[in-house]
């Protein structure tokens, strides 16, 4: 209640009071008006004024009455949607109607105003988005109005419009955009999928949602919304993210060499795009709208695989990248560059892939393993003249064994062969024999020794070799040879020829019965014995020497020569030489008769061949050589007074003169006189 009164002077302030029965309000004022406040409404109140000054208070003024007019309904406001407005308030004390009136704050637009005695109203066709200014008041029976009451308002916003979505495959992300709409304060965006939902706020016009599931379709919408409440949901835009990456990926290698990849269907999938990579950088992909794939695959390579599934969207997320190393390569050059009887040394070219390798060689018998990370295997310990199936698989710890590799047959060298017998089949010749041991092979035999080498080959199990020197020591060793190769030597078997006959052998008679026999060295030889034989009996003499002396010959007989020939270990040659005649027997009872004073006769008992007579002396030499049948030879014309040594010998038919005789000394001396034949024998003595 507002009071008017007249100023008092001296006082410096007013307190107003307001007594309704028993209770009242004051309030302290300067100056005239004043107004009282706090007060209830549609009461009647008593007022009255005191001045006031440092001194005190003065007593209340008459009392005057006033009544307070209704009280303002207390409005409740929102808007439902964005074109209404919807306002109501509780029951005010003695009103009997209410006054509500709206419009546009900004002044634009005409006030709408209704009057009704219910407690709400609802004003449609009203901009959205927009601020009104709301009043309203009450009036009593009296139509007084009561106190106003203004609320401002802003309607709903509309619906957003053109909402775009733009989706990211790479992120996951959408960016929703829209054109804005009148009055809004910020926007919400929801994308729903089943029972996920994402959502993002903005005041601008679009917004990120971030954290889309692949392999899901999205129901995505905008709301408006302000201090009114929200707009309603925009038609809903629909949304397919990139499909998820495909899974249960399954990889399998067949006997062709090809990768079959296979994997089940990603949802929203419509193609699928397989990516292989070597490990050599090389790439190659596979379309396809099914669930496999095939690749041409090398071994010894590491293939990484990734599979993506398609849409309009765009590509599936990176899945899991799987590593697929095929089987090791093969080594299929290998070879053998030494083969013998129990060994084979296998080399081959590095293969892609291998860590190790693992040579086996099988015989149907036995296996013989090797194991090296090399690209070398020697296999020992084989049996001889087997053919062995090789093979040489490689080897990776991811991969194991590679089984498929193909193999070989490797034959091994033949078996060494075993020399049974050597036979001399003559001075010059020999046989070896051997056991035959091997397929199909041609043996050697060498006969090595000082003098050089003698070979002879044979495919069966024996041979001969002529022209070996006599009198030498031999080493026989035999090796078979087949394509595989050759064996090793058969253990050697000495081998001795009979000591050589000497080339020059010669007989020499030096006494009658005693003869010289004397010849060359025969190589290998040891001893000798040589033998003179006839129809008389034998003569031998064994010795260590080059020449012998035999007794016992029997003058003028016919002997075959032999030599025998024996080294050092009992070997021996039987060499026959020309045969030899012992000389003629030397004359006996040997006379001489003086035949004159320069003449001589020799006589002799008669002797088979011619007879040589010699006289030798100081004075001279003579010699008779008688007439064919006679058994005396006269000397003629000789000196006297000398001493003579006669020999009558027989006269070889070749070589040189006999000069074992027996030789006599004869005196001839002198008489004087004539001497007739056959008048007296001179003295005569053996010398």
């Amino acid at each position: 209640i507002t009071v008017e009164w007249a100023g008092v002077p001296g006082a410096t302030s007013y307190l107003l009071t307001a007594q309704d029965g028993e209770s009242f309000i004051e309030t302290i004022v300067i100056n005239s008006p004043g107004t009282v406040t706090g007060l209830k409404a549609a009461t009647l109140y008593k007022i009255t004024i005191r001045s006031i000054n440092s001194g005190g208070r003065s007593l209340p003024s008459p009392s005057k009455k006033a009544k307070t007019v209704l009280a303002a309904p207390v409005l409740s406001v929102s808007s439902p949607s964005y074109n209404s407005i919807v306002v109501s308030w509780g029951a005010v004390y003695m009103a009997v109607g209410f006054s509500v009136s709206i419009m546009r704050s900004d002044g634009l637009g005409s006030m709408m105003k209704e009057n009704t005695t219910h407690t709400s109203l609802v004003f449609t066709s009203l901009d959205p988005g927009t601020l009104y200014t709301i009043k309203a008041h009450a009036w009593n029976v009296n139509g007084i109005p009561g106190d106003d009451f203004t609320y401002n308002q802003i309607t709903s916003p509309h619906a957003p419009s053109d909402v775009q979505v733009a989706f990211d495959s790479g992120t996951l992300r959408a960016t929703v955009s829209w054109i804005p709409t009148e009055g809004t304060l910020n926007y919400s965006v929801t994308a729903s999928s089943g029972a996920s939902k994402l959502n993002c706020s903005t005041s601008s016009t679009s917004c990120t949602l971030s954290s889309l599931q692949c392999g899901s379709e999205y129901s995505v919408y905008v709301i408006a919304n302000n201090g009114a409440g929200s707009s309603k949901p925009t038609d809903a835009v629909s949304l397919k993210t990139v499909p998820c990456a495909p899974g249960s990926i399954t990889i399998e290698e067949d006997n062709s060499g090809k990768l079959s990849v296979s994997w089940s269907n990603a949802d929203l999938g419509d193609y699928y795009v397989v990516f292989v990579k070597s490990d050599d950088g090389l790439e190659v992909h596979c379309n396809t709208s099914h669930t496999q794939c095939h690749f041409q695959s090398d071994c010894g390579f590491t293939y990484f695989i990734s599979v993506f599934a398609y849409n309009k969207a765009g590509q599936s997320p990176l899945g899991d990248i799987f590593n697929y190393t095929t089987a090791p390569c093969c080594p299929s050059d290998f070879y053998p560059v030494f083969v013998s009887s129990d060994t084979v040394e296998i080399v081959w070219s590095p293969v892609r892939g291998a860590e190790m390798y693992e040579t086996k060689a099988v015989d149907g018998v036995g296996v013989v393993l090797c194991h090296d990370t090399a690209t070398i295997c020697i296999l020992s310990a084989l049996q001889c003249n087997t053919q062995y199936n090789i093979t040489v698989y490689s080897y990776s710890e991811i991969r194991g064994s590679n089984t498929s590799c193909v193999s070989k047959y490797v034959a091994t060298a033949p078996c060494s062969p075993e020399i049974k017998n050597v036979s001399q089949d003559d001075l010059s010749i020999i046989s070896v024999h051997w056991q035959a041991n091997n397929d199909e092979a041609i043996y050697t035999v060498t006969v090595r020794g000082e003098a050089g080498l003698w070979h002879c080959t044979s495919s069966g199990n024996s041979c001969s070799i002529t022209g070996l020197p006599c009198g030498s020591v031999f080493s026989i060793s035999a090796v078979a040879i087949t394509t595989a190769g050759q064996s090793l030597p058969s253990y050697s078997v000495p081998l001795e020829t009979a000591p050589c006959c000497p080339n020059d052998l010669t007989v020499t008679q030096v006494m009658q019965s005693i003869t010289n026999i004397s010849w060359s060295v025969g190589a290998g030889a040891k001893t000798y014995i040589t033998i003179l034989e006839s129809l008389k009996g034998p003569a031998r003499c064994h010795t260590l020497q080059n020449h012998c002396l035999l007794g016992c010959i029997t003058c003028g007989t016919n002997y075959t020569v032999a030599l025998k020939v024996i080294s050092e270990t009992g070997l021996a040659s039987y060499c026959t030489y020309q045969d030899y005649s012992s000389s003629a027997c030397c004359p006996s009872g040997v006379k001489l008769y003086r035949l004159g004073n320069n003449g001589i006769r020799i006589y002799w008992r008669a002797s088979a061949g011619l007879i040589s007579t010699d006289l030798y002396g100081s004075k001279g030499n003579f010699t008779c050589i008688p007439t064919s049948g006679l058994n005396y030879c006269d000397v003629t014309e000789i000196p006297c007074g000398d001493v003579y040594t006669v020999v009558v010998s027989p006269v070889p038919e070749k070589g040189s003169k006999i000069t074992f005789c027996p030789k006599k000394i004869y005196s001839v001396t002198c008489s004087g006189s004539s001497v007739g034949m056959g008048t007296r024998m001179l003295s005569a003595f053996h010398l």
